[in-house]
């Protein structure tokens, strides 16, 4: 294939992923600046190696393998954890809707806070496997090879992120879940 043509398939497969590489990178590394730094590594390193990509697998997870390594070898352990504030997520309040009362939007909004504070309390591994299941919706098999572990660890990893998840937001909600 011609080099044009496979830069512009790499354009085509990439560009579409990159809210969701920013997003994930910004999960695991807390930080804006180096959450963009990151996806721009990832980016370069994959159109680098993009010959090695067989075409008819799974662009997204080989990618997201290239960000989740990016972000290992550019630290020597995990993220910590950053306070989320609530002024930071007022873009996701749906003003268009109509229907609820100031009062439905402060709950709304006090129980995504509290499942962003449920959600940044666990501990990295989990957070990880649950955001890609969840959030980048890659299956089981593609979360495997993007975090290079068997299939039942990513199982086990997504029930006991669920579960910690559950039984943080029960406590944090007084038992109404």
């Amino acid at each position: 294939m011609l080099a044009q043509n496979r830069s512009a398939l790499f354009e085509q497969l990439a560009l579409p992923l990159l809210p969701s590489l920013y997003s994930h990178s910004f999960w695991l590394c807390r930080n804006h600046a180096e959450a963009e730094d990151i996806v721009q590594e990832t980016l370069s390193k994959a159109l680098r190696a993009f010959d090695s990509f067989q075409a008819g697998t799974n662009f997204k997870a080989w990618v997201f393998r290239i960000l989740r390594n990016t972000f290992l070898t550019s630290r020597t352990a995990i993220a910590i954890s950053r306070t989320v504030f609530l002024e930071d997520h007022l873009d996701q309040v749906d003003v268009t809707d109509t229907t609820p009362t100031p009062e439905d939007v402060l709950l709304r909004l006090d129980s995504e806070a509290a499942l962003s504070e449920a959600v940044e309390r666990l501990h990295p591994q989990l957070r990880e496997v649950l955001l890609l299941c969840e959030v980048e919706g890659l299956k089981y098999k593609e979360i495997a090879m993007v975090l290079d572990v068997p299939i039942g660890t990513v199982m086990s990893r997504i029930s006991r992120a669920r579960r910690t998840l559950q039984d943080q937001l029960r406590e944090q909600l007084g038992g109404s879940l």
